[in-house]
């Protein structure tokens, strides 16, 4: 069995139920997703955790309306200047989860863009925010990706994060969004990840 997960229903309204696909509604933003996501893992066993839904761009990584695939998402913990947190006894942060790698080549190779991704509690409506995030690597940001990744990784289930671009992240006035746009991509890298999965 397949899980697919996105934030809202409306993100994946394309969506046409498939035998061996179960559709899962996390809700917004990374505690929800994280708790929905674990407690549906709990519940049930699952080959694969797909995380599907729309995602703003930096730098010019991808065009509204593409569809994309994550290679790996980050969620920052840290002071609120950047600097690492002094935690005791050598504790070590996990900011970083990962889609699988073989999945992610194949849908490459059918032309889709793999970029790195960046969760956020909060919507980046500023260009200073937007650079600063662009200089830590990311390329596309979401308020969910991290989460469901490093649930699935922690209970030992593949997962891969696809996203197709709404908008640019900075000022909100210049962002371009558009949720169709988004859902467009998002449709075009979902139909080609569950060909693949035939």
């Amino acid at each position: 069995m397949i899980l697919l997960a996105s934030a809202v229903e409306a993100e994946l309204r394309f969506w046409r139920e498939r035998e061996g696909v179960e559709r899962l509604v996390t809700g917004v933003g990374p505690v929800e997703a994280s708790c929905t996501l674990a407690a549906a893992l709990a519940r049930g066993s699952y080959r694969l955790v797909v995380n599907a839904g729309i995602a703003g761009v930096f730098d010019g990584a991808a065009q509204i309306g593409d569809g994309v695939v994550v290679t790996d998402d980050t969620m920052e913990l840290a002071q609120e200047n950047g600097a690492p947190l002094a935690l005791p006894d050598g504790i070590e942060l996990v900011e970083t989860a990962r889609s699988s790698p073989g999945l992610v080549a194949q849908l490459q190779s059918l032309g889709f863009a793999a970029l790195r991704g960046i969760t956020v509690a909060h919507v980046t409506s500023s260009d200073t925010t937007a650079r600063r995030w662009a200089e830590r690597g990311a390329q596309v940001e979401s308020m969910e990706g991290f989460a469901v990744l490093r649930a699935a990784e922690r209970a030992g289930v593949p997962a891969i994060e696809v996203r197709g671009i709404s908008n640019r992240c900075g000022n909100r006035a210049a962002s371009g969004w558009d949720f169709a746009a988004g859902v467009a991509g998002l449709h075009r890298v979902v139909d080609a990840l569950f060909e693949l999965q035939q």
